[in-house]
């Protein structure tokens, strides 16, 4: 097909292109500007410093927050990390129960075990076949012992959004701490800490066109008791992530909200325009197709779903030339079935049928076409050869 650059990228929830415009704010900071942004003695840490300042406002006025609220980190699996054990430690004995969800993120999920291993407590929410947390449930949860809820905000491996407004309110109420990992969310849709009553935030660069190994933890300069520092060192980022930063994927990582917050409407449109295409072509070649996940409440660019009769692995070993996920990308050193899928019923059989289509700003119209070809084609032949073997 003409146009159609092979392979064609459709795993957008596992990682997003570099930003041509990204790479030009950062090669300046890999060159000329390399400087240590924490030498304040000469110009060449001086300037490195302005570029992560302005990096750090950057990443403020996407999400509605300070500056001086954004410490940045290696990416989401360390904001994530940092606050929820982070919080959990500052908080506790006083308080030492934490309320999370069945399908959240393994960073999260490990972190909340380790801290069972502490003697925390953890209330693990479940979640209906929509992939939706109740906020009844939030807050039949909380205790008076509860310092933290943590729960994602777009789901990974389904789309999911969840009710961030009414459980941040709940969080509120009780003067408990809501931490949201937000990977998945932030850049894509609208995020504001104070509307949202979010107190820690987590953001991965690489998930919005940005560089992997940064990230940021947004808390709210109000909250107490701050978090503790995970590691020890020389007391950067207001002494709760020590260690040099690297101006060039700070800067990266500024760019990208910047970029995220001017043109949010823009990718929003196009994303749900190509979405909306690949939906109906393969829903008008037959019968089988399932998705999974809320259909209404889920951010456009993942499509996860599975076709009665096809395994995920051999539809995924059909299509060489389209790269997709039967699965969280986060995880694939595990060879269990799908936490999250597990948790909205499906069965062994429909979990192993599953793929998850990613699409993003990169993606055009005619990959979507292709790709709607190579699936329908794939399946068809699946199908047949099954036939055969009856």
């Amino acid at each position: 097909m003409a146009d159609v650059t092979l392979p064609v990228y459709l795993d957008y929830q596992a990682t997003t292109p570099l930003d041509p415009r990204v790479l030009d704010v950062m090669m300046p900071y890999l060159t000329e500007k390399f400087g240590n942004p924490h030498s304040a003695e000469h110009k060449f840490g001086w300037e490195a410093d302005a570029g992560v300042a302005l990096a750090r406002k950057q990443v403020a006025d996407l999400i509605g927050a300070m500056p001086e609220e954004i410490i940045f980190t290696s990416g989401a699996t360390e904001s994530n990390n940092m606050a929820i054990k982070g919080f959990a430690y500052a908080a506790s004995p006083t308080k030492n129960h934490i309320v999370t969800a069945v399908t959240e993120h393994p960073c999260v999920l490990e972190s909340c075990r380790a801290l069972e291993r502490s003697g925390f407590h953890v209330t693990y929410l479940a979640v209906d076949r929509d992939g939706i947390i109740s906020d009844r449930d939030v807050a039949a949860a909380m205790t008076p012992q509860t310092s933290l809820v943590s729960l994602m905000a777009v789901n990974n491996e389904i789309g999911v959004i969840q009710n961030l407004k009414k459980i941040g309110q709940i969080c509120a109420n009780e003067n408990v701490i809501f931490h949201v990992d937000a990977a998945q969310a932030v850049g894509k849709i609208p995020l504001d800490m104070r509307e949202l009553n979010i107190s820690l935030l987590s953001i991965s660069g690489h998930k919005i066109y940005g560089p992997k190994g940064v990230g940021a933890l947004y808390i709210n300069k109000d909250i107490t008791p701050k978090p503790l520092a995970l590691f020890d060192g020389g007391g950067q980022e207001r002494g709760l992530r020590s260690g040099t930063l690297s101006p060039a994927l700070c800067a990266g990582l500024g760019a990208a909200c910047h970029l995220a917050g001017r043109d949010m409407g823009k990718d929003h449109e196009h994303i749900a325009a190509l979405s909306e295409k690949l939906t109906s072509s393969l829903t008008q070649a037959g019968d089988g197709l399932h998705f999974n996940g809320a259909q209404k409440q889920r951010y456009v660019g993942n499509l996860n779903f599975y076709i009665e009769g096809v395994k995920g692995d051999e539809l995924v070993k059909e299509l060489r030339n389209l790269a997709l996920s039967t699965g969280s990308a986060c995880s694939t050193t595990k060879s269990d079935p799908s936490h999250v899928l597990t948790a909205i019923g499906l069965t062994k059989k429909q979990i192993e049928g599953s793929i998850r289509i990613g699409i993003g700003r990169m993606t055009s119209l005619q990959e979507i076409d292709y790709a709607a070809e190579e699936i329908i084609r794939a399946v068809t032949k699946i199908k047949n050869r099954e036939h055969k073997k009856l």
